[in-house]
């Protein structure tokens, strides 16, 4: 019972596939609302099974706890908005197949593995499934040369990356003598926290956990697969797996190697200062809006890493509650981009946004408001993520790390406020135009903006939250 959700989202995946094989192209939306329902029925699932406490399954290697339930809702939500944008930005470049939908399903199943895994095995596979299904979305777009490279690098990067975490876990495991994380934890508590193979493995699974997140200075893949692949599934890439990366570095470092905190804590202070500073400068040189967001994202990750290396509860409760926050910015901003592109143009270029607010002054609205929270400005919830993460810091006495933490945002809302400088301050350009038939996402979208304010009566209540689905591992 505690995998059902698991179990039928892949079972609906399988029959999609299936049913998929007899559509025509004009019923094609049959596959489209199959997913759509396999989602909320896995939320459903979730909901009726929500664990108050943790229990296992699989011999210790499923957890079934309120933070694995916690993140599969909302890696539901996302997905369910991800499609929701996609579908007319495949229908216009005759991408609109079944295939998109069921390789979201299966890496749906890879997160809801991954939030749940007890055991390395566990945590690989899902990772696994992911990944392979991400790789197979970046080249779907299958006569441009430019998804294929992009393809390309994501997946020979990302096995270099698959490597290094399994010989992470590789070394613990001899170190241990167990691949099951209670039991990782347990054998680490007696053993010297300077064991040198202890450290090694821990060096090798942060270098694969950097990856994933697409933290620097193991970033180098997130802005060409961003720009390279289609928009439909950036978008996808930039919300719902940073969900699932989160709960890997906790089911990991703080289910498993908290005990090495004073080792794996430098380590995160780095990557995070490494993160905010590549990710905010190269940010500003970038005209392109999907490699900006890319750039945006690897210093978003290093915001994220402040409450991980705070390596306190409350710290652990901020960058859950940021990177909630984060995936929804990051899926608006993106949807943007698809209601604004149409079949032969792509609003890729910051130009594009030019008078949008001559035009289309609600749209204008909703990116300004997507922008001023990704930007940090009060007061939307990315600035209350960023403020929490902050003050985890400052309470661990790391202010030095909290000066350069908002030095960084502070250049970082440079290039934020430019895209709303181009909507409200510049010329219109004939380029800015709308799609018809796009009613159902600019309702969606509309949503998706205004719940960074609507929030914000909740916020405590949001991280109370977080911070009491974390409490079963930490």
């Amino acid at each position: 019972m505690p995998a059902a959700p698991e179990i039928f989202v892949f079972s609906m995946a399988c029959a999609i596939l299936v049913i998929d094989l007899f559509l025509s192209d004009s019923r094609r939306v049959v596959s489209y609302a199959l997913a759509q329902l396999t989602l909320i029925g896995a939320a459903v699932l979730t909901l009726n099974g929500f664990a108050t406490t943790g229990s296992s399954a699989f011999e210790g290697m499923f957890i079934a706890d309120p933070l694995a339930d916690t993140l599969k809702l909302a890696i539901y939500g996302l997905a369910f908005f991800a499609f929701v944008y996609s579908r007319g930005y495949l229908r216009d470049r005759g991408m609109y197949r079944g295939e998109y939908f069921v390789l979201g399903l299966f890496g749906v199943v890879g997160m809801m593995v991954m939030v749940s895994a007890g055991h390395f095995l566990t945590l690989y596979l899902g990772l696994e499934l992911l990944s392979l299904s991400l790789y197979a979305m970046v080249a779907f777009q299958r006569d441009s040369a430019q998804a294929t490279e992009a393809a390309m690098k994501y997946f020979v990067l990302g096995a270099i990356a698959s490597g290094m975490l399994l010989y992470g876990l590789s070394m613990l495991y001899g170190a241990t003598g167990s691949l099951e994380i209670a039991a990782v934890r347990q054998a680490i508590a007696g053993l010297s926290s300077d064991d040198i193979i202890l450290i090694f493995g821990l060096v090798f699974v942060i270098g694969g956990l950097a990856f994933k997140l697409g933290a620097a200075p193991f970033h180098m893949w997130v802005p060409d697969v961003y720009h390279g692949a289609p928009t439909a599934v950036t978008l996808y890439i930039s919300s719902a797996p940073k969900v699932a990366a989160f709960a890997l570095v906790m089911r990991l470092l703080i289910g498993g190697l908290e005990e090495l905190s004073a080792s794996w804590q430098p380590m995160l202070m780095i990557m995070a200062v490494l993160s905010m500073g590549i990710g905010n400068v190269l940010a500003i040189a970038q005209d392109n809006i999907k490699r900006m967001l890319a750039y945006s994202s690897i210093s978003h990750m290093g915001f994220f890493l402040l409450g991980i290396l705070s390596a306190t509860p409350n710290g652990y409760g901020s960058a859950m509650f940021y990177v909630l926050v984060y995936a929804v910015m990051s899926l608006g901003a993106f949807g943007m981009v698809v209601l604004l592109s149409r079949a032969g143009f792509e609003a890729e270029k910051l130009e594009d946004f030019r008078g949008l607010n001559q035009r289309h002054p609600w749209l204008a609205f909703l990116m300004l408001l997507l922008m001023f929270s990704m930007a940090g400005v009060p007061p939307t919830a990315g600035f209350y993520a960023k403020l929490l993460v902050i003050q985890s810091i400052v309470r661990v006495d790391l202010v030095w790390l909290a000066v350069v933490a908002v030095l960084f945002a502070v250049i970082g809302a440079y290039y934020y406020l430019r895209v709303v400088k181009f909507m409200y301050f510049d010329d219109v350009r004939e380029t800015a135009i709308v799609p018809d038939g796009a009613r159902d996402m600019r309702v969606f979208l509309s949503v998706n903006a205004l719940a960074l304010l609507a929030v914000l009566p909740w916020v405590g209540t949001i991280v109370d939250l977080c911070s009491r689905a974390i409490q079963a591992i930490s």
